[in-house]
């Protein structure tokens, strides 16, 4: 957000007011010609407060008043947004405009951001031999690193997975640069600089997703389709897969209800103490079958239900106890990290 500065008192200070009208308009010609800050690429750094963790990524800037283009993967489950530009000394809170989860792509507002430089989407469509490099927090050190290499594949679809869920992609830009941890979010540049792509996922032995070592395998987005969702989730375009604003928060860690029930939900591992599930009564080894009047199938099938409603929502939750009984309790959902 941007501060104002109070008027001028009038009564004896007129030639003091056209002083301090100079002086401002000499700030704001200083100002139009003083150099963008940083070079468009940033460190992310998320608080994980329900995990008891923190992780790292990249992110390119948008817009000189401080919109970060991401993956979603990257600010999943954060409490608290901060956003480094390295080698400038600037700092910011960040917000989450919004999300795609099935796109992998975030847009994120650093708070009393400006005169921030800018990244540059390539014109061209990429092509394979091309020569590019990446430019990411690699290994989450909080400095920008580059790796460079060549495009090996246009059109690739692979199951990216961070540990917790996975995620089908498709359309990907293939490249045998090698990509660590915390290049999540961060340019696949061109030879001209211009960015061909968001850093995504990288190949590893145990599947797809970032690990702890660098890979000779790793995915980008298409820029042209990352700035696409951008681009609806700035205008504010929600839909069955872009997210708006606040997330919708139940309070709960469940996983499938599997051995041991005798019916299909998302069964209940824990409650975030004090949180609108905790409240309602709602306690671990539960079994939410419904909200809303709709039949929850699994966990998959909860969060994309929740990811529809607002903060402050009051929703009728079905739920077989730890006895077998059926019951019904009225949640009011809180406010809680993105998906």
């Amino acid at each position: 957000m941007r501060g104002t500065t109070g008027g001028v008192q009038r009564i004896g200070l007129l030639v003091a007011v056209v002083s301090v009208a100079l002086l401002s308009a000499g700030l704001a010609l200083a100002r139009s010609k003083a150099s963008p800050v940083g070079d468009g690429v940033v460190v992310i750094n998320t608080n994980l407060a329900y995990e008891g963790d923190q992780a790292a990524g990249t992110g390119m800037v948008l817009t000189s008043s401080g919109e970060v283009l991401t993956n979603n993967h990257v600010i999943s489950g954060a409490t608290t947004v901060r956003v480094v530009v390295p080698g400038a000394d600037r700092s910011y809170g960040a917000r989450v405009v919004g999300y795609s989860v099935a796109s992998d792509v975030a847009v994120l507002q650093l708070s009393g951001a400006s005169n921030l430089k800018t990244v540059t989407a390539a014109a061209g469509k990429p092509v394979v031999g091309q020569a590019v490099r990446a430019v990411g927090n690699a290994g989450g050190t909080g400095s920008l690193s580059t790796a460079r290499g060549s495009i090996t594949g246009i059109g690739r679809t692979i199951t990216a997975s961070d540990g917790s869920r996975a995620e089908r992609l498709t359309g990907l830009i293939e490249t045998n640069a090698a990509l660590q941890p915390g290049d999540s979010g961060g340019p696949l540049l061109d030879r001209s600089g211009r960015v061909v792509g968001m850093d995504t996922a990288a190949e590893t032995s145990v599947g797809y997703g970032f690990q702890e070592t660098a890979a000779s395998d790793g995915y980008a987005i298409p820029i042209g389709r990352a700035l696409a969702i951008a681009k609806l989730i700035v205008s504010g375009t929600s839909s069955a897969t872009v997210h708006i604003g606040a997330t919708a928060f139940l309070g709960v860690q469940v996983t499938s209800a599997g051995y041991g029930y005798d019916v299909t939900g998302a069964a209940i591992a824990a409650v975030v103490p004090g949180g609108p599930a905790d409240s309602a009564g709602l306690l671990p080894g539960d079994v939410i079958t419904a909200v809303g009047g709709k039949t929850v199938s699994s966990p998959d099938a909860l969060t994309t239900m929740l990811l529809s409603k607002k903060p402050g929502a009051k929703l009728e939750v079905a739920f077989m106890d730890q006895t077998g009984a059926s019951q019904n309790v009225v949640v009011t959902l809180g406010s809680g990290p993105p998906q």
